[in-house]
């Protein structure tokens, strides 16, 4: 039976090495993930995130791979849409075509199809002129400004059928959301029904200060942690008031969290397993991270794993 740290971490980091600050190039970020993907922590693993622009490179990329073992799934890409989104569902559409149709070898030894796009939206014209656009064979993710109340651009998101993305870090430390702004886009999107996924600065498990990139001399900056942001999104779903949410979000102590066979427990909370699958399989989608190492070895030091 899955334990509920099995079921918080299923499927639920989407792979963004060819973004910062690991920038890797595409045949590491492609390595990595079939290495990912063989792991023991295969089950942690979601989608292979790139730019719609770059899908003729992960093809080419794709065809030096070994041909991949019969247990393997098929690989499922999220991709970054630009200025132009007829042109960019119309490579999707290729790639997809050329994916179902071509043999082993031709397009790649890794089957890969491309289920998820991503794209930035500020305003509800935006949100239903795209969603008129996109075929239902792909699930769209608007990332959306929290600076302000986002609850109109997330009544539009629901309004059209779409899902939300959250912004939760970057390279510089104005690029991370408070815990206030965060917590009332977590609690506007339980009260819409709108699932989301958040990207970026969630790489370590619990909120703590971090350096922002991988350079010796880089700055520090308060980071949010993935297991407060998707703890206090499953609470959110159960009916917790923002500003417990918020709370949830500012702890910075790894005991904080007990994670009990099929429960979990925060400071006298509680959420059982069935509960906290619902809201990962509905609501809290996923995190894109440049590292997939990350993640686990805090785990392990926090003693959570």
């Amino acid at each position: 039976m899955e334990t509920s740290l099995q079921i918080l971490m299923e499927g639920l980091i989407d792979y963004a090495g060819l973004f910062p600050p690991a920038s890797l190039d595409m045949d590491a970020a492609v390595r990595n993930y079939a290495s990912y993907a063989r792991s023991p922590q295969a089950a942690w693993l979601g989608r292979f995130v790139l730019p719609v622009s770059r899908l003729g490179e992960f093809s080419a990329t794709a065809a030096a791979l070994p041909a991949p073992d019969s247990r393997e799934r098929e690989w499922r890409l999220s991709a970054l849409a630009g200025s132009d989104l007829t042109r960019d569902l119309a490579a999707i559409g290729a790639f997809n075509r050329n994916a179902s149709t071509a043999r082993a070898g031709e397009i790649g030894a890794q089957k890969a199809v491309v289920d998820v796009l991503e794209m930035k939206a500020d305003g509800a014209e935006a949100i239903q002129a795209a969603m008129e656009e996109i075929p239902s064979s792909l699930t769209p993710y608007f990332e959306i400004p929290i600076q302000d109340d986002p609850a109109p651009l997330i009544a539009a998101i629901a309004r059209a059928g779409g899902r939300a993305k959250v912004r939760t870090g970057g390279v510089t430390p104005a690029v991370f959301p408070s815990p206030c702004a965060l917590a009332r886009f977590i609690s506007a999107c339980a009260r819409a029904g709108v699932p989301f996924k958040a990207t970026a600065g969630l790489h370590h498990p619990v909120r703590s200060a971090r350096r922002l990139t991988y350079e010796p001399d880089s700055a520090e900056t308060i980071m949010h942690g993935f297991l407060n942001v998707f703890l206090a999104s499953a609470f959110a779903a159960k009916g917790m008031d923002a500003e417990t949410v918020n709370a949830l979000l500012q702890e910075e102590s790894p005991g904080a969290f007990a994670f009990r066979g099929e429960e979990v427990a925060w400071r006298g909370h509680r959420i059982d397993a069935s509960q906290l699958r619902t809201s990962r399989r509905n609501f809290s989608i996923a995190f894109g991270s440049c590292s997939f190492d990350e993640p686990k070895t805090d785990l392990l030091e926090a003693g959570l794993l």
